[in-house]
């Protein structure tokens, strides 16, 4: 591990800790002590660099409280445009950031385009209860706007803060004002999710000593067998894969040792957004709780589920949310797929401006269209025993697609993502147009494409996932 592992590993295992003492706590000593440490982990670790987080906020501020109205679009040019600025920094003649100092502004831009839109929201909705002279706020929507040092504390709370999840400013407002912390669910969840945790690190030490980056770089990689080369993807996304699992199952610990995101079953959670319907938050009611609001990754469904576009879905699902409902809906596009392919783009300038985030994110949107092209025009047409056969296949080509694409997201230039996808001659690229066209032509050409696109959009957009384990179908 490298020592800015180690750093994160010990951040994530102080917050785990110390999460159950501010169980303790009343609102406004929780609200100062979770900002005072979140800003003795920005400062420790990023130094100078804090200022650019701090920069970001204070904008943000500047933005919502002179024209909440266009809020949510000027705060969404405002921290991208500086995120511009922020990895360029030293073509301005500053340091260059540090690994720290990127993930808390990666997080800081969802946190605060979020807001803005929230900001926008409780204003609507207030001008609303003026006007029909009622008193209905929207499911989930602040009760008052945040005053700046909401702002700041929201900002800087420690919990997720260079680790995620994402969560919104009225989940947050949530967990200040939670009437009976103590009584909530605590080690319970905290020790489930916290289970694989060892194994997911043990694989990922293993397998990455064996299969280490670095090899497919050199000369001697591409004189190796073409099974090999196509192998070694494999290898390399399932270190990938373990990597993120530990710390995004360690990051939702920290949450569930707080109490953060901790809802009642029946007011129907999303990760990120929230409750989705009205709740009673009485400590007395005989309630199950759940903390689904801050989960990162369903592990099994990201291995499991047969289509590219549900491989999404069960991914960094908090923002996941964030694309999907800030993103998404304002793609310049109808169709599914170009939408599709708008936010991927949004998401790759978000995670970098390296060229390997372009290519693998850019890729997806041609997986999408192949497997929906396929599944109109040959899943339809099978029975239960073919259909069944096809989703194995399915989800075998789903798993190589995303193994294949990890490849750029790890090796980031766009010459060492080239030559090792020339190595396996863009096996991918090729198996995914040669199924779009085969597809296309089956079905009859681009009018039941589109058509096909539209019920892969609704199938996105919260259609039950009738095939989420290639197991279960």
């Amino acid at each position: 591990m490298s020592s800015d592992e180690l750093v994160y590993l010990g951040i994530l295992a102080v917050s785990i800790s110390v999460g159950f003492l501010f169980r303790y706590l009343s609102p406004h000593v929780k609200q100062g002590t979770a900002l005072l440490l979140g800003l003795l982990f920005t400062v420790a670790t990023c130094q100078i660099h804090t200022l650019h987080s701090l920069v970001t906020v204070i904008g943000t501020w500047i933005i919502i409280k002179s024209c909440w109205r266009f809020a949510p679009a000027l705060s969404l040019a405002w921290t991208f445009l500086y995120l511009l600025f922020f990895r360029l920094a030293t073509w301005f003649g500053l340091p260059a950031p540090t690994p720290f100092a990127n993930a808390i502004q990666l997080l800081l831009t969802l946190k605060m385009v979020s807001l803005a839109n929230e900001v926008q929201s409780f204003h609507v909705e207030k001008k609303k209860d003026v006007s029909s002279f009622g008193k209905s706020p929207a499911i989930g929507g602040l009760s008052q706007e945040p005053s700046l040092y909401d702002l700041l504390s929201y900002s800087y709370c420690y919990i997720g803060i260079m680790t995620g999840p994402f969560f919104r400013f009225q989940t947050y407002s949530d967990w200040l004002q939670q009437p009976s912390p103590r009584a909530l669910p605590g080690w319970e969840p905290c020790l489930q999710r916290l289970k694989l945790v060892p194994v997911f690190g043990a694989l990922f030490l293993y397998v990455n000593s064996v299969f280490p980056l670095d090899y497919v770089r050199t000369e001697e990689f591409l004189d190796r067998h073409f099974f090999f080369r196509f192998f070694y993807m494999i290898a390399v996304f399932f270190v990938f894969r373990m990597r993120f699992y530990a710390a995004w199952c360690g990051a939702e610990a920290a949450c569930i040792s707080a109490g953060l995101g901790c809802y009642p079953e029946k007011s129907l959670t999303k990760p990120g957004g929230g409750p989705t319907v009205d709740y009673s938050p009485d400590p007395t009611a005989e309630d199950k709780y759940d903390f689904r609001t801050i989960q990162c990754i369903d592990c099994y469904n990201t291995d499991f589920c047969v289509k590219v576009r549900h491989g999404m879905r069960y991914w960094n699902m908090t923002v996941q949310w964030w694309l999907h409902h800030y993103i998404y809906p304002n793609a310049p596009f109808s169709s599914y797929t170009l939408r599709a392919g708008w936010t991927m783009l949004i998401s790759a300038y978000w995670h970098g401006l390296h060229v390997g985030y372009y290519l693998s994110f850019l890729t997806i949107p041609l997986c999408i269209a192949a497997e929906s092209a396929m599944e109109a025009s040959v899943r339809a047409k099978l029975g239960p025993r073919g259909q069944n056969i096809f989703d194995w296949v399915h989800w075998f080509l789903k798993m190589r697609a995303y193994d294949y694409m990890c490849m750029g997201f790890v090796l980031l230039k766009a010459s060492d993502t080239i030559n090792y996808w020339t190595s396996i001659y863009f096996a991918v690229h090729i198996v995914a147009v040669g199924c779009l066209v085969i597809g296309r032509v089956l079905k009859g050409g681009r009018a039941e494409g589109r058509g096909r696109d539209k019920g892969a959009k609704r199938d996105g957009e919260g259609a039950e996932n009738t095939n989420s384990g290639a197991k279960t179908d």
